[in-house]
């Protein structure tokens, strides 16, 4: 089974056998969940969608002040002012359609045997992770999310390492020399954690640890790592 295949055209999710798969799957293989990243979480956890907000909220009251103190006409000020608004709305206009495309293009596949990541808005990339190739998974729940969003970082077993760019954002934040794979943003997280708990050790005959959840606001100022250590706080592990 290949770790990573790579699809070179941005067509080819309508010739998929199975959506999200990039090949049918085998007699003894079923799928137990499939689903995409929520994208409005996506754009606050992954793309700091909040904290350029705030950026750009205080750039353009900065220009206001600014303009005001330099004695300008009203005229002026107002184009000024239109100017840095405009390039500001369209700033956050890209970071949030470059996440909702990245959610849209994303297709993550729990099957009683793997996890299948299919990323890439432009070049497609379809990452097979054996559940006997998973070491721990961790849960880390978005506080306060209307869809129960969270995170699913995944570490593998062994030298197997997936480059961090080729995975971001769906990668661990800040664990870029050991890259973990992550389901951002998954809906229902919770049910789907415990989902990949139960087919794991059905694969490894290996009983699971309880889970502690961990969880945090949604908020633009955290940049703190999902899940917390290798087998700390909402991990799945062997007992």
């Amino acid at each position: 089974m290949k770790l990573i295949k790579v699809a070179h055209n941005g067509h080819e999710h309508e010739f998929e056998p199975q959506h999200g798969l990039p090949e049918a799957l085998p007699p003894d293989e079923q799928v137990i969940w499939q689903g995409s990243p929520d994208w409005r979480m996506l754009a606050r956890r992954a793309f700091h969608s909040r904290g350029l907000s705030v950026y750009f909220m205080l750039l353009v009251g900065w220009q206001v002040v600014h303009v005001a103190s330099s004695g300008s006409t009203g005229l002026e000020m107002a184009k000024a002012i239109a100017w840095t608004a405009g390039l500001s709305a369209l700033a956050m206009g890209l970071v949030l359609t470059l996440a909702w495309l990245s959610a849209r293009t994303t297709v993550y596949t729990l099957t009683n045997k793997r996890i299948v990541m299919r990323l890439g808005i432009v070049l497609t990339m379809t990452f097979n992770l054996p559940l006997q190739r998973i070491a721990s998974a961790g849960l880390h729940l978005d506080k306060g999310a209307a869809r129960g969003t969270g995170d699913i970082p995944l570490a593998l077993v062994g030298n197997v390492r997936i480059p961090y760019l080729q995975l971001w954002p769906h990668a661990r934040p800040w664990r870029v020399s050991q890259p973990h794979p992550m389901l951002r943003s998954v809906p229902d997280a919770l049910t789907v954690a415990a989902q990949i708990s139960t087919a794991w050790q059905a694969v490894t005959g290996v009983q699971v640890e309880a889970v502690r959840i961990e969880t945090t606001s949604v908020s633009p100022s955290d940049p703190q790592p999902a899940g917390g250590s290798a087998r700390g706080n909402g991990q799945m592990a062997a007992a």
